[in-house]
This record gives structure tokens, C-alpha cells and sequence, in this order.
């Protein structure tokens, strides 16, 4: 029985020059030849393998989408850096902008690149399944570009009509993924085989894996060891490992004091690797140690994917700066100056009283930036005790205080990596989180409470305060480092009261929102007046707060006080006292009612917060 060798071709280029080189082999069905049909990639690894191909041949995009899906052996054919060069030369010719798409395994002379001053742009992916995405990029971003890569891409290409070249693999490139596709045929039955099993088991597997032997000589070295530790099998296989890679060097320390471990940790350049290790023993002698590690910002960055899909409403912007409404040319101002500042990943403070719309503000800040499509994580900071929010922000490990989530639980820090992180009241936070806040976004990582590792981190920062935070370092309040680690680019929002052009389309938008089927009537001129004559303290949430009471009550109430109560006519035995407290009441009342926070009542009133919420239990 023939065994037969299956080739998906990129292109019908390709199939010809194969069939050309090896025409017999073609003709006796012991080559089967397979044109690339990007709809059907996934599937045409396992067609060829039921129609009994025993190893299949695919170029980079091909391989990595055929991976998993066929258990046969696969065998990349290679690309060359005359190949890409020979590509780069034919699209030249379309005078366009050349966006050269490689996968990261490609050992590709940069120095070519010369040749074609300013007019290459080079993308990199390092599986098939991130080809869609970053073809989508390429076209969104430089839409008159011709696309030069591998077959995937320019089939993707081709059916929408965007200009692209192929890049041919040469005909020394073809023979020699077929005579080591001829090689692993006729060493199925034996050892070979199975060593090649072993080989395509290691490159398969997520982990990745190192073997030396007892002399510290590296034997075996996966795909994955490659991506992670960014240097190519080739001058690591053979080699002293010390020499090729002294940051494993505890490896062979290891070897020597014969100490296995487990889930160690350690570091390098900005990657954190978990790792274990198992003495490898035959005939009662060590011949040698398996390592396998995993790179745990990648694992925290696929948690952060299924933690964004199972949180995905409290971890998304939903407001854009088309949201704000708006007519006062100081609000104009503002937002045109905050489009510019949404463009850049610089920190920014945003100022403004209560209720005016901060998070709203940078809600459209993160959504006018590169990072929209990534996590948007608020905290309001005064809202919670010290130790509560550091634990909030940090997250913590299992067992790290009393009451602490079986498992731990990742901060919002962590939540936020990739996007941003919106710290609202920033300034209510004290001295001692300050200075554990500033060495996060100095260092960019973070440790868990509990932990004894650190996690790498990327997210952008926008704070809040109603109070200046340069007041507040002079008043040694707050930490001049870190005002100037936040302060990158600051906004201030203008209270409602200094933009009355604003009040009546803004309670027009809340009416309309609010009253849902309902027949509401709108407010005539006299009410319209009124609302523009009052000071909103609590801003456009109070103002908000009006338009819900106005559906409710169809009028305009604007009294601090119930009116109707007439205090003088109290009854005669009514102490002093308890008219105070009534007044009191009738304050907080409303005050709270106006969308202030219980810090600015106690502010604004000269009290104690525990005094206040004294008060205000009497006010239910």
C-alpha cells in the first residue's frame, strides 16, 4: 500500500511547480495536493489525512491552524529570506505601501528591508489563528496598502479584493520539506518514528519543555521554550546549557544537588515563568533533567479574556464623547481638549464637583483611545475602608487575611491590564496606599496581598478628585510623586451653575429618557427660568434627580426646605432644640437627596462624617 504524503499548496503556483518537480509521485497518487481555501483551512488537514495521508506539508498559517486538528505529523515548509525579498520586489512594482506579514518563526534577514526605504511595514503573528485579526488591522489602518505574506493572508486578500503577493516558497524550500516528508514515511514503523512522535507531542503541548542531559547539553527543546525564551531551536539543541542560556542556570544546580521542585518561580526581562523540574533516571543512573515552565503573563492574559467574557458588562465603556450633552462654549473647550488628551495613554486627573460627570468623562476618554477595545475598570475609592480597597486594587491570595476567597482573587489592577483603570475621589485615599499606588505605576507590576510574586502590568490610569490635588501636596495630604505620576494631563469639568446654557437641553435629554410611553408635559418658559436661576449643587445629578420628580409630580420643586412646614406654628412646648434638629433633618435631607457624597455634606456643613451619618439615620 502507497503511503502517501499530503501537501496543502498556498496557491495554484505552487501546486503546478509541485507537480512539475515530481510528476510520477503526483500521477500514483502518492503525493495528494490540496489548493489552500481559507474557508475550509481547518478542515483540509483532516481531508487529507481520511483520504490516507500519513504526513502532511504546510506552509507557517497553515501548519498552525492544522495543529490539534490531524493527529498525523506535520512538517512546515520553510520560507527564505530570497523568498520575501523576491515578493517585496513584485509588489514594489504597484507603488503602493507594502505591509509584510511574517510568522514569528521566520528567521528573515531585517538588513533586505534596505532596499525598499519607507515603503514596508513588517507585522508579525506567531499562530494561524491571530492571522484574521491582524489582516483586519492592516486594512483598517492602511487601507491603500498591497499585503505581501503567506497563503492564509493573501487568500483573505484576494476574496475582498485587496492587492497582495504571494510569497513563493523557492523550489529548494519544496524539496526539502518533501525528501524530510519522505524521510518520516519510511521510518514509521520504527524508532524514528517514534521519536518524531515525541518531537511533534513536545512541539504540540502547552508547556513549554527543555531536556539536557547528564553532561547539562540540551537534548530535546520545544516550540513553545522558543516563543518564550525568543531564541531559536537550532542554537540551543547540542549546546551547553549555561552557555546558550544562562538564565536557566539554576537548571543545572538542580542537576547536581539531584533537587527536583515544583511551581517554582522566576524572572525574565518582563516575564514571570512558573516551572518544575524531574530528574530523568535510567539504570539506576541520572542521565539527565526535564524542565517545563509556562510564561504566566500569558496565563494571566487568557484569565483576563474568560474574566472579561464572564464580566463583560462591568468591565466595558459604554460612554463615548457623543454621549455629553452640551451648548456652553466652556464645555466645548473642554471636551475638544479632551478628544486630544483620549488620543494618548498619558495619565490624566479629571476635576469637577460632585455630579458632574467625571466617569462619564473618562469613560470617553478610554473609548477615544487605542486601548477602547480593552478592559475599563472604575473604582470610587471614598467609597470603601483602607484596608478593603487596597485589597480591591491589589487583589489578594487564598489564606491572606481572615474571610479571604477560597482561591484569592485578582485585583482591579489586574482586571484593568491592557486598558484602564478609572480611580474616582482619588484623593480620599491616605498616605500609606499612596505610597503602595506609586510603586505600582513606577514599576508597572503588581503583588497580590499574600503573594510573593509579582505580575507585570499595562494599563492606563485616570484619576478624579473635586478637590486640587497640588492644594492638597502642599498641605502634605497627598504625595507630591505621585500628583506628579497622575498628573500627566489634567481636566477640569465646570460645575453646573457656571454653564446654565447647558441645564435646560440636558433636563430635556432626562424627561426624554425617563419618561419611557408615558405623556409628559414639558416645562413651560416660567419653569424653565427657574431652572436656570438655581445653584444645582449637586450638579447634573441633582439635576437628574429633578426630572425624575418632575415625571412624578409634573413640577418644578426647588425648595431647600418643605415649604409647607411653617415652623412658627409650633406648639408652644417644642424645644429649641428639637426645632434645630428639625431643620438639621430637613437639610441633610436634602442634601443627600442633591447626589452629594457623605464627605462633602460633612464639608459643607463643618461636621464630623460620624456626626453626619448620626444625623442622617434620623432623617428616614
Amino acid at each position: 500500500m502507497i503511503k502517501k504524503i499530503g501537501i496543502i499548496a498556498t496557491d495554484d503556483e505552487m501546486k503546478e511547480t509541485i507537480a512539475i518537480l515530481y510528476p510520477q509521485e503526483v500521477a500514483s497518487g502518492h503525493f495528494m495536493i490540496e489548493t489552500l481555501e481559507h474557508d475550509r483551512l481547518d478542515y483540509q488537514g483532516q481531508q487529507l489525512e481520511e483520504n490516507g495521508a500519513c504526513v502532511i506539508i504546510g506552509r507557517s498559517g497553515t501548519y498552525d491552524r492544522s495543529v490539534g486538528n490531524v493527529s498525523v505529523p506535520l512538517i512546515r515548509l520553510k520560507v527564505t529570506s530570497l523568498d520575501i525579498f523576491n515578493a517585496l520586489v513584485k509588489a514594489r512594482a504597484y507603488g503602493k505601501k507594502m505591509s509584510l506579514v511574517l510568522w514569528d518563526g521566520i528567521n528573515f534577514d531585517q538588513t533586505l528591508i534596505d532596499y525598499f526605504p519607507d515603503s514596508v511595514e513588517i507585522h508579525h503573528f506567531s499562530t494561524g489563528d491571530e492571522i484574521g485579526s491582524l489582516y483586519r488591522t492592516i486594512v483598517d489602518k492602511t487601507p491603500n496598502s498591497i499585503i505581501v505574506g503567506g497563503g492564509v493572508i493573501c487568500s483573505m486578500a484576494r476574496k475582498e479584493g485587496v492587492p497582495s503577493v504571494f510569497v513563493n516558497a523557492s523550489v529548494e524550500s519544496i524539496k526539502d520539506a518533501v525528501n524530510y516528508a519522505e524521510e518520516v514515511v519510511a521510518h514509521l514503523d520504527n524508532a524514528d518514528y517514534q521519536r518524531e512522535l515525541l518531537t511533534k507531542t513536545l512541539h504540540s503541548v502547552r508547556d513549554a519543555v527543555i531536556v539536557v542531559d547528564e553532561n547539562e547539553e540540551v537534548l530535546l527543546f520545544n516550540e513553545r521554550a522558543e516563543k518564550i525564551l525568543k531564541v531559536g531551536m537550532g542554537r540551543v539543541v547540542g549546546k551547553q546549557l549555561q552557555v546558550v542560556l544562562p538564565a536557566l542556570s539554576f537548571l543545572a544546580e538542580d542537576l547536581a544537588n539531584k533537587k527536583e521542585k515544583k511551581e517554582e518561580l522566576f524572572k525574565i526581562g518582563t516575564s514571570v515563568i512558573s516551572y518544575s523540574t524531574s530528574i530523568i533516571w535510567a539504570e539506576r543512573k541520572i542521565k539527565g533533567m526535564l524542565l517545563t515552565f509556562q510564561d504566566t503573563t500569558r496565563l494571566q492574559m487568557m484569565e483576563q479574556k474568560i474574566r472579561r467574557q464572564l464580566n463583560k458588562k462591568g468591565l466595558v465603556a459604554k460612554y463615548e464623547f457623543s454621549n455629553i450633552i452640551y451648548k456652553d462654549m466652556a464645555m466645548e473647550e473642554m471636551i475638544g481638549k479632551a478628544k486630544k488628551i483620549g488620543q494618548s495613554d498619558s495619565a490624566v486627573v479629571i476635576y469637577g464637583e460632585s455630579g458632574t460627570g467625571k466617569e462619564i468623562l473618562a469613560q470617553s476618554l478610554h473609548n477615544g483611545s487605542e486601548r477602547k477595545h480593552a478592559p475599563f475598570v472604575a473604582i470610587n475609592c471614598a467609597a470603601l475602608s483602607e484596608s478593603l480597597l487596597e485589597s480591591e486594587l491589589f487583589g489578594y491570595e487564598e489564606g491572606a487575611f481572615t474571610g479571604a476567597r477560597k482561591g484569592g482573587k485578582p485585583g482591579l489592577f489586574e482586571l484593568a491590564h491592557g486598558g484602564t483603570i478609572f480611580l474616582d475621589e482619588i484623593n480620599s485615599i491616605s498616605l500609606s496606599l499612596q505610597g503602595k499606588l506609586l510603586r505600582v505605576i513606577e514599576e508597572k507590576e503588581v503583588m497580590r496581598l499574600g503573594s510573593d510574586y509579582l505580575i507585570p502590568l499595562d494599563v492606563r490610569i485616570i484619576s478624579a478628585s473635586n478637590e486640587e490635588l497640588k492644594k492638597l501636596t502642599q498641605e502634605r495630604t497627598f504625595r507630591r510623586d505621585l500628583f506628579y505620576r497622575l498628573s500627566s494631563l489634567e481636566i477640569a469639568i465646570p460645575p453646573l451653575r457656571e454653564r446654565s446654557s447647558d441645564i435646560e437641553p440636558l433636563f430635556l435629554k432626562f424627561i426624554k429618557e425617563l419618561k419611557k410611553d408615558e405623556d409628559i408635559r414639558w416645562p413651560n418658559e416660567a419653569e424653565v427660568a427657574r431652572l436656570n436661576a438655581y445653584d444645582w449643587p449637586g450638579n447634573v445629578r441633582e439635576l437628574r434627580n429633578m426630572a425624575e420628580r418632575y415625571i412624578m409630580f409634573d413640577e418644578i420643586d426647588l425648595s431647600p426646605l418643605d415649604e409647607n412646614v411653617d415652623l412658627l406654628s409650633v406648639d408652644d412646648s417644642i424645644d429649641l432644640k428639637d426645632i434645630q434638629k428639625l431643620v438639621e433633618s430637613r437639610i441633610i435631607s436634602q442634601l443627600i437627596k442633591s447626589g452629594l457624597s457623605k464627605n462633602e455634606i460633612a464639608d459643607k456643613l463643618g461636621i464630623s462624617r460620624a456626626t453626619l451619618w448620626n444625623k442622617s439615620k434620623e432623617c428616614v
